[in-house]
Protein backbone atom coordinates (compact mmCIF):
# COMPACT_ATOMS: atom_id res chain seq x y z
CA UNK A 1 0.00 0.00 0.00
CA UNK A 2 1.50 3.64 -1.14
CA UNK A 3 1.11 6.33 1.39
CA UNK A 4 0.46 9.85 0.23
CA UNK A 5 3.69 11.85 2.22
CA UNK A 6 2.58 13.85 5.65
CA UNK A 7 2.40 17.26 4.21
CA UNK A 8 0.37 16.43 1.78
CA UNK A 9 -2.14 14.81 3.50
CA UNK A 10 -2.20 17.43 5.84
CA UNK A 11 -2.71 19.69 3.00
CA UNK A 12 -5.69 17.84 1.69
CA UNK A 13 -7.49 17.40 4.91
CA UNK A 14 -7.20 21.10 5.70
CA UNK A 15 -7.89 21.71 2.25
CA UNK A 16 -11.67 19.95 3.16
CA UNK A 17 -11.70 21.40 6.55
CA UNK A 18 -11.77 24.67 4.74
CA UNK A 19 -14.26 23.99 2.13
CA UNK A 20 -16.36 22.27 4.58
CA UNK A 21 -16.50 25.18 6.86
CA UNK A 22 -16.63 27.55 4.50
CA UNK A 23 -18.99 30.84 5.41
CA UNK A 24 -22.43 30.61 3.17
CA UNK A 25 -22.73 33.12 0.19
CA UNK A 26 -25.39 34.56 2.22
CA UNK A 27 -26.47 34.16 6.02
CA UNK A 28 -30.10 33.32 6.98
CA UNK A 29 -31.02 34.52 10.99
CA UNK A 30 -29.70 31.31 11.65
CA UNK A 31 -26.84 30.88 10.49
CA UNK A 32 -25.69 34.36 11.25
CA UNK A 33 -26.58 33.10 15.14
CA UNK A 34 -24.44 30.14 15.02
CA UNK A 35 -21.06 31.97 13.71
CA UNK A 36 -21.88 34.43 16.02
CA UNK A 37 -22.07 32.29 19.03
CA UNK A 38 -18.92 30.72 17.26
CA UNK A 39 -16.71 33.45 16.80
CA UNK A 40 -17.95 36.37 19.08
CA UNK A 41 -14.79 37.64 21.75
CA UNK A 42 -17.54 38.50 24.38
CA UNK A 43 -17.89 34.08 25.25
CA UNK A 44 -14.62 33.61 24.49
CA UNK A 45 -14.04 35.63 27.59
CA UNK A 46 -17.02 34.61 29.32
CA UNK A 47 -15.74 30.88 28.33
CA UNK A 48 -12.29 31.49 29.69
CA UNK A 49 -13.40 33.27 33.03
CA UNK A 50 -15.48 29.49 33.45
CA UNK A 51 -11.98 27.84 32.99
CA UNK A 52 -10.48 30.38 35.70
CA UNK A 53 -13.49 30.08 37.90
CA UNK A 54 -12.86 26.27 37.52
CA UNK A 55 -9.17 26.46 38.58
CA UNK A 56 -10.04 28.76 41.42
CA UNK A 57 -12.36 25.30 42.71
CA UNK A 58 -9.42 22.91 42.01
CA UNK A 59 -7.38 25.24 44.28
CA UNK A 60 -9.89 25.56 46.81
CA UNK A 61 -9.90 21.52 46.97
CA UNK A 62 -6.66 21.41 47.82
CA UNK A 63 -6.52 22.21 50.90
CA UNK A 64 -8.19 18.88 51.78
CA UNK A 65 -5.27 16.85 50.49
CA UNK A 66 -1.55 16.58 52.49
CA UNK A 67 0.86 19.41 51.72
CA UNK A 68 4.27 17.28 50.89
CA UNK A 69 7.79 19.42 50.47
CA UNK A 70 10.58 18.62 50.27
CA UNK A 71 14.22 20.32 51.37
CA UNK A 72 18.09 20.95 51.89
CA UNK A 73 19.24 23.11 54.59
CA UNK A 74 23.10 23.51 55.35
CA UNK A 75 24.46 25.18 58.55
CA UNK A 76 28.26 26.07 58.83
CA UNK A 77 29.03 28.12 61.99
CA UNK A 78 31.18 28.05 65.20
CA UNK A 79 28.49 29.52 67.64
CA UNK A 80 29.06 26.31 70.69
CA UNK A 81 25.51 26.10 71.17
CA UNK A 82 24.47 25.36 67.28
CA UNK A 83 27.30 23.58 66.62
CA UNK A 84 27.02 20.99 69.53
CA UNK A 85 23.67 20.85 68.45
CA UNK A 86 24.45 19.96 64.67
CA UNK A 87 27.00 17.20 65.82
CA UNK A 88 24.14 16.02 68.35
CA UNK A 89 21.94 15.33 65.25
CA UNK A 90 25.01 14.28 63.38
CA UNK A 91 25.70 10.93 65.79
CA UNK A 92 29.53 12.12 65.96
CA UNK A 93 29.57 13.11 70.07
CA UNK A 94 32.43 11.81 71.64
CA UNK A 95 32.26 12.45 75.44
CA UNK A 96 35.88 11.49 75.73
CA UNK A 97 36.54 14.61 74.31
CA UNK A 98 38.25 17.49 76.39
CA UNK A 99 35.80 20.06 78.51
CA UNK A 100 37.05 22.96 76.60
CA UNK A 101 36.38 21.14 73.05
CA UNK A 102 32.81 21.97 74.27
CA UNK A 103 33.72 25.97 73.89
CA UNK A 104 35.11 25.37 71.51
CA UNK A 105 34.41 23.57 68.61
CA UNK A 106 35.62 25.33 65.83
CA UNK A 107 33.26 25.21 62.67
CA UNK A 108 30.96 22.63 61.85
CA UNK A 109 28.91 22.00 59.09
CA UNK A 110 25.63 20.68 59.00
CA UNK A 111 23.72 19.14 55.53
CA UNK A 112 20.14 18.48 55.94
CA UNK A 113 17.83 16.82 53.55
CA UNK A 114 14.16 16.12 54.28
CA UNK A 115 10.56 15.36 53.07
CA UNK A 116 7.70 16.80 55.28
CA UNK A 117 4.46 16.70 55.20
CA UNK A 118 1.35 18.87 57.25
CA UNK A 119 -2.15 18.31 56.99
CA UNK A 120 -5.03 20.09 57.93
CA UNK A 121 -7.23 18.45 60.63
CA UNK A 122 -9.84 21.69 61.35
CA UNK A 123 -9.55 24.88 60.29
CA UNK A 124 -13.22 25.54 62.16
CA UNK A 125 -14.57 25.01 58.82
CA UNK A 126 -13.09 27.65 56.44
CA UNK A 127 -12.23 25.22 54.09
CA UNK A 128 -15.38 23.79 53.22
CA UNK A 129 -16.89 27.51 52.91
CA UNK A 130 -14.60 28.20 50.55
CA UNK A 131 -15.31 25.36 48.60
CA UNK A 132 -18.57 25.87 48.40
CA UNK A 133 -18.31 29.22 47.29
CA UNK A 134 -15.33 28.02 44.58
CA UNK A 135 -18.33 25.72 43.17
CA UNK A 136 -20.73 28.16 42.90
CA UNK A 137 -18.80 30.63 41.09
CA UNK A 138 -18.22 27.97 38.82
CA UNK A 139 -21.73 27.89 38.16
CA UNK A 140 -22.49 31.63 38.44
CA UNK A 141 -19.34 31.79 35.88
CA UNK A 142 -21.80 28.88 33.78
CA UNK A 143 -24.86 31.16 34.10
CA UNK A 144 -23.62 34.24 33.48
CA UNK A 145 -22.20 33.27 30.00
CA UNK A 146 -25.60 31.77 29.10
CA UNK A 147 -27.26 35.67 29.68
CA UNK A 148 -24.16 36.64 27.86
CA UNK A 149 -25.14 33.87 24.66
CA UNK A 150 -28.61 35.04 25.37
CA UNK A 151 -27.61 38.63 24.95
CA UNK A 152 -26.43 38.04 21.81
CA UNK A 153 -28.46 36.71 20.02
CA UNK A 154 -31.04 39.47 20.69
CA UNK A 155 -28.34 41.63 19.15
CA UNK A 156 -27.69 39.44 16.26
CA UNK A 157 -31.49 38.95 15.63
CA UNK A 158 -32.24 43.05 16.25
CA UNK A 159 -29.13 43.93 13.43
CA UNK A 160 -30.44 41.33 11.23
CA UNK A 161 -33.61 42.67 11.03
CA UNK A 162 -32.47 46.03 11.22
CA UNK A 163 -30.72 45.19 7.90
CA UNK A 164 -33.94 43.53 6.34
CA UNK A 165 -35.48 46.50 7.30
CA UNK A 166 -33.57 48.76 5.79
CA UNK A 167 -33.18 46.65 2.51
CA UNK A 168 -37.15 47.06 2.16
CA UNK A 169 -36.95 50.52 2.74
CA UNK A 170 -34.41 50.67 0.13
CA UNK A 171 -36.39 48.84 -2.18
CA UNK A 172 -39.89 51.33 -1.18
CA UNK A 173 -37.19 54.37 -1.87
CA UNK A 174 -35.89 52.87 -5.41
CA UNK A 175 -39.80 52.16 -6.63
CA UNK A 176 -40.68 55.45 -5.33
CA UNK A 177 -37.72 57.04 -7.57
CA UNK A 178 -38.65 55.15 -10.86
CA UNK A 179 -42.25 56.13 -10.31
CA UNK A 180 -41.38 59.80 -10.17
CA UNK A 181 -38.90 59.71 -12.58
CA UNK A 182 -41.38 58.73 -15.27
CA UNK A 183 -44.17 61.33 -14.11
CA UNK A 184 -41.26 63.17 -14.51
CA UNK A 185 -40.28 62.56 -17.60
CA UNK A 186 -43.91 62.98 -19.06
CA UNK A 187 -44.48 66.16 -17.43
CA UNK A 188 -40.96 67.01 -19.45
CA UNK A 189 -42.55 66.44 -22.12
CA UNK A 190 -45.98 68.26 -21.35
CA UNK A 191 -44.07 71.12 -20.53
CA UNK A 192 -42.31 71.22 -23.69
CA UNK A 193 -45.35 70.53 -25.51
CA UNK A 194 -46.39 73.57 -23.79
CA UNK A 195 -49.17 71.77 -21.69
CA UNK A 196 -48.02 71.56 -18.35
CA UNK A 197 -47.01 74.51 -16.01
CA UNK A 198 -43.29 74.81 -14.74
CA UNK A 199 -44.91 74.32 -11.12
CA UNK A 200 -45.66 71.02 -11.93
CA UNK A 201 -42.58 70.24 -13.34
CA UNK A 202 -40.57 71.96 -10.27
CA UNK A 203 -42.86 69.96 -7.59
CA UNK A 204 -41.60 66.89 -9.20
CA UNK A 205 -38.14 67.20 -9.45
CA UNK A 206 -38.34 68.16 -5.55
CA UNK A 207 -40.17 65.05 -4.61
CA UNK A 208 -37.71 62.89 -6.52
CA UNK A 209 -34.96 64.86 -4.57
CA UNK A 210 -36.71 63.52 -1.60
CA UNK A 211 -37.15 59.91 -2.69
CA UNK A 212 -33.32 59.97 -3.40
CA UNK A 213 -32.82 61.48 -0.50
CA UNK A 214 -34.32 58.14 0.87
CA UNK A 215 -32.49 55.92 -0.94
CA UNK A 216 -29.40 57.44 0.18
CA UNK A 217 -30.37 56.92 4.11
CA UNK A 218 -31.92 53.84 3.49
CA UNK A 219 -28.60 52.77 1.73
CA UNK A 220 -26.25 54.05 4.40
CA UNK A 221 -28.64 52.07 7.05
CA UNK A 222 -28.11 48.75 5.26
CA UNK A 223 -23.99 49.32 5.78
CA UNK A 224 -24.98 50.35 9.28
CA UNK A 225 -26.31 47.54 10.09
CA UNK A 226 -24.56 45.30 8.32
CA UNK A 227 -20.81 46.55 9.83
CA UNK A 228 -23.03 46.09 13.31
CA UNK A 229 -23.58 42.13 12.74
CA UNK A 230 -19.93 41.74 11.53
CA UNK A 231 -18.92 42.81 15.00
CA UNK A 232 -21.16 40.60 16.44
CA UNK A 233 -20.21 37.75 14.52
CA UNK A 234 -16.42 38.42 15.15
CA UNK A 235 -15.48 39.38 11.96
CA UNK A 236 -13.21 42.03 10.09
CA UNK A 237 -14.57 45.11 8.57
CA UNK A 238 -12.89 43.99 5.60
CA UNK A 239 -14.81 40.50 5.38
CA UNK A 240 -17.57 39.96 2.99
CA UNK A 241 -20.36 39.33 3.99
CA UNK A 242 -24.39 39.38 3.10
CA UNK A 243 -27.41 38.50 4.74
CA UNK A 244 -30.18 36.09 2.81
CA UNK A 245 -32.78 38.73 1.51
CA UNK A 246 -35.21 36.09 1.34
CA UNK A 247 -35.40 35.28 5.28
CA UNK A 248 -38.99 34.47 7.02
CA UNK A 249 -40.49 37.71 7.50
CA UNK A 250 -43.73 36.19 8.78
CA UNK A 251 -45.16 38.18 11.87
CA UNK A 252 -44.49 36.62 15.43
CA UNK A 253 -47.49 34.90 17.12
CA UNK A 254 -49.16 37.13 20.26
CA UNK A 255 -47.29 37.21 22.95
CA UNK A 256 -48.64 35.38 26.34
CA UNK A 257 -49.64 37.34 29.16
CA UNK A 258 -47.89 39.08 31.43
CA UNK A 259 -48.00 36.59 34.74
CA UNK A 260 -47.09 33.41 32.14
CA UNK A 261 -44.52 35.30 30.88
CA UNK A 262 -43.21 36.58 34.56
CA UNK A 263 -43.05 32.71 35.68
CA UNK A 264 -41.59 31.65 32.75
CA UNK A 265 -38.54 34.40 33.02
CA UNK A 266 -38.10 33.19 36.67
CA UNK A 267 -37.78 29.80 36.25
CA UNK A 268 -35.12 29.87 33.63
CA UNK A 269 -33.67 33.17 33.18
CA UNK A 270 -29.63 32.60 33.50
CA UNK A 271 -28.83 36.20 35.18
CA UNK A 272 -31.23 35.42 37.69
CA UNK A 273 -29.76 32.46 38.39
CA UNK A 274 -26.55 33.71 38.35
CA UNK A 275 -27.73 36.40 40.61
CA UNK A 276 -28.75 34.03 43.21
CA UNK A 277 -25.51 31.58 42.99
CA UNK A 278 -23.92 35.07 43.85
CA UNK A 279 -25.71 35.53 47.11
CA UNK A 280 -24.97 32.10 48.21
CA UNK A 281 -20.85 32.39 47.48
CA UNK A 282 -21.49 35.84 49.96
CA UNK A 283 -23.19 33.42 52.33
CA UNK A 284 -20.67 30.70 51.86
CA UNK A 285 -17.50 33.74 52.23
CA UNK A 286 -19.42 35.09 55.37
CA UNK A 287 -19.71 31.44 57.10
CA UNK A 288 -16.15 31.31 56.47
CA UNK A 289 -15.11 34.79 57.69
CA UNK A 290 -16.53 33.96 61.12
CA UNK A 291 -14.99 30.34 61.23
CA UNK A 292 -12.23 32.25 61.69
CA UNK A 293 -12.88 32.58 65.24
CA UNK A 294 -12.67 28.86 65.53
CA UNK A 295 -9.62 27.02 66.48
CA UNK A 296 -7.02 25.25 63.91
CA UNK A 297 -5.49 22.05 64.16
CA UNK A 298 -2.77 20.35 62.05
CA UNK A 299 -1.10 17.56 61.71
CA UNK A 300 2.74 17.35 60.74
CA UNK A 301 5.50 14.81 59.90
CA UNK A 302 9.56 15.39 58.82
CA UNK A 303 11.95 12.65 58.14
CA UNK A 304 15.52 14.05 57.65
CA UNK A 305 18.94 13.09 57.73
CA UNK A 306 22.11 15.41 59.47
CA UNK A 307 25.35 14.84 58.07
CA UNK A 308 28.46 17.03 57.95
CA UNK A 309 28.51 16.15 54.07
CA UNK A 310 26.12 14.97 51.41
CA UNK A 311 26.57 11.47 51.91
CA UNK A 312 23.62 9.73 53.19
CA UNK A 313 23.74 7.20 56.03
CA UNK A 314 20.35 5.59 57.51
CA UNK A 315 22.21 5.39 61.09
CA UNK A 316 21.83 9.46 61.60
CA UNK A 317 18.16 9.38 59.90
CA UNK A 318 15.32 11.10 62.08
CA UNK A 319 11.91 10.90 62.10
CA UNK A 320 9.31 13.85 64.06
CA UNK A 321 6.06 14.02 63.71
CA UNK A 322 3.18 15.80 65.99
CA UNK A 323 0.28 17.78 66.34
CA UNK A 324 -0.52 21.51 66.61
CA UNK A 325 -3.92 23.45 67.65
CA UNK A 326 -3.72 26.72 67.28
CA UNK A 327 -6.11 29.98 68.37
CA UNK A 328 -6.16 33.45 67.06
CA UNK A 329 -7.02 35.18 70.85
CA UNK A 330 -6.31 39.00 69.51
CA UNK A 331 -6.41 39.76 65.88
CA UNK A 332 -6.07 43.36 66.06
CA UNK A 333 -9.81 43.35 65.15
CA UNK A 334 -8.88 42.06 61.34
CA UNK A 335 -11.12 38.49 61.96
CA UNK A 336 -14.46 41.03 63.26
CA UNK A 337 -13.24 43.54 60.21
CA UNK A 338 -13.57 40.33 57.67
CA UNK A 339 -16.52 39.70 59.07
CA UNK A 340 -18.03 42.86 58.59
CA UNK A 341 -16.72 43.40 54.96
CA UNK A 342 -18.86 39.70 54.28
CA UNK A 343 -21.80 41.30 55.64
CA UNK A 344 -21.80 43.77 53.74
CA UNK A 345 -20.65 42.08 50.58
CA UNK A 346 -24.12 39.82 51.40
CA UNK A 347 -26.09 43.27 51.49
CA UNK A 348 -24.80 44.37 48.07
CA UNK A 349 -25.40 40.82 46.37
CA UNK A 350 -28.91 40.48 47.34
CA UNK A 351 -29.22 44.29 46.39
CA UNK A 352 -28.24 43.37 43.37
CA UNK A 353 -30.36 40.46 42.63
CA UNK A 354 -33.18 42.41 43.77
CA UNK A 355 -32.38 45.35 40.80
CA UNK A 356 -31.50 42.28 38.32
CA UNK A 357 -35.11 41.07 39.15
CA UNK A 358 -36.46 44.34 38.72
CA UNK A 359 -34.50 45.28 35.85
CA UNK A 360 -35.74 41.61 33.85
CA UNK A 361 -39.81 42.72 35.10
CA UNK A 362 -39.33 46.15 32.99
CA UNK A 363 -37.67 44.56 30.07
CA UNK A 364 -40.11 41.99 29.82
CA UNK A 365 -43.38 44.16 30.09
CA UNK A 366 -41.59 46.61 27.70
CA UNK A 367 -40.81 43.28 25.30
CA UNK A 368 -44.18 42.33 25.50
CA UNK A 369 -45.87 45.88 24.94
CA UNK A 370 -43.85 46.75 22.56
CA UNK A 371 -44.49 43.37 20.43
CA UNK A 372 -48.45 44.17 20.76
CA UNK A 373 -48.16 47.11 19.58
CA UNK A 374 -45.97 46.19 17.02
CA UNK A 375 -48.39 43.53 15.92
CA UNK A 376 -51.36 45.80 15.73
CA UNK A 377 -49.57 48.26 14.03
CA UNK A 378 -48.58 45.95 11.48
CA UNK A 379 -52.41 45.03 11.06
CA UNK A 380 -53.58 48.53 10.32
CA UNK A 381 -49.91 49.61 8.05
CA UNK A 382 -51.20 46.10 6.08
CA UNK A 383 -54.83 47.59 5.05
CA UNK A 384 -53.30 51.29 4.78
CA UNK A 385 -50.73 50.23 1.78
CA UNK A 386 -53.26 48.42 0.51
CA UNK A 387 -55.48 51.22 0.54
CA UNK A 388 -52.33 53.75 -0.74
CA UNK A 389 -51.71 51.05 -3.68
CA UNK A 390 -54.81 51.42 -4.99
CA UNK A 391 -55.43 54.82 -4.90
CA UNK A 392 -52.34 55.55 -6.84
CA UNK A 393 -53.33 53.02 -9.08
CA UNK A 394 -56.34 55.27 -9.54
CA UNK A 395 -54.61 58.21 -9.51
CA UNK A 396 -52.41 57.51 -12.02
CA UNK A 397 -55.01 56.55 -13.95
CA UNK A 398 -56.57 59.85 -13.58
CA UNK A 399 -53.75 61.46 -14.31
CA UNK A 400 -52.71 59.81 -17.93
CA UNK A 401 -56.70 61.22 -18.32
CA UNK A 402 -55.47 64.58 -17.66
CA UNK A 403 -58.32 64.86 -14.97
CA UNK A 404 -56.37 65.25 -11.40
CA UNK A 405 -52.88 67.41 -10.92
CA UNK A 406 -49.69 67.14 -9.94
CA UNK A 407 -50.17 67.91 -6.55
CA UNK A 408 -52.67 65.07 -6.23
CA UNK A 409 -50.42 62.61 -7.58
CA UNK A 410 -47.67 63.47 -5.23
CA UNK A 411 -49.92 63.82 -2.45
CA UNK A 412 -50.77 60.35 -3.29
CA UNK A 413 -47.48 58.75 -3.70
CA UNK A 414 -46.68 60.41 -0.64
CA UNK A 415 -49.22 58.75 1.17
CA UNK A 416 -48.27 55.46 -0.51
CA UNK A 417 -44.38 55.54 0.37
CA UNK A 418 -45.19 56.45 4.28
CA UNK A 419 -48.07 53.74 4.72
CA UNK A 420 -45.45 51.16 3.02
CA UNK A 421 -42.73 52.18 5.45
CA UNK A 422 -44.86 52.20 8.28
CA UNK A 423 -45.72 48.43 7.42
CA UNK A 424 -42.04 47.43 6.89
CA UNK A 425 -41.17 49.44 10.72
CA UNK A 426 -44.01 47.58 12.21
CA UNK A 427 -43.01 44.29 10.62
CA UNK A 428 -39.75 44.29 11.73
CA UNK A 429 -40.39 45.95 14.74
CA UNK A 430 -42.55 42.86 15.95
CA UNK A 431 -39.79 40.27 15.09
CA UNK A 432 -37.39 42.69 17.32
CA UNK A 433 -39.52 42.61 19.61
CA UNK A 434 -40.21 39.46 19.68
CA UNK A 435 -36.34 38.60 20.20
CA UNK A 436 -36.18 41.14 23.11
CA UNK A 437 -39.00 39.49 24.56
CA UNK A 438 -37.19 36.02 24.42
CA UNK A 439 -34.11 37.38 26.28
CA UNK A 440 -36.50 38.79 29.11
CA UNK A 441 -37.77 35.18 29.46
CA UNK A 442 -34.01 33.73 29.12
CA UNK A 443 -34.36 31.53 25.89
CA UNK A 444 -31.98 32.22 23.09
CA UNK A 445 -32.44 29.10 21.34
Amino acid sequence: MRYLPFWLASSALALSIGQAIAAPASYSLEQAIDAALTNNPELNIMQARIEQANAQLGESLASFYPQIKTSLSYQHSNNPAQAFAMIIAQRRLDMAQPANAFNNPGFVDDYRPQVSASYSLFRGGQDYYNSQAAELNFEASELEKSAARNRLVNHVTAAYYGELAAMDANTISQRAIESVQSQLHQTQLGYEAGTVLKSDLLSLQVQLAEAQDAQIHAANAIELAQNMLKTLLGLDANDSFAINPAANKNLPQSPASFEQLLNQALAQHPELKAAEKRVAIAEQQLAAAKAAHLPKADAFVSYGSDSKDLTYNSNRDNLTAGVMVEMDVFSGFATQEKINKAEHQLTAVKESARQSRLQIENELKSAQLKLQEALHRAEVSNSASQAAEEALRLVNQQRQAGVVTVSRYLETQVALEKALSRQVSARFDALRAEAALKQAIGTWQ
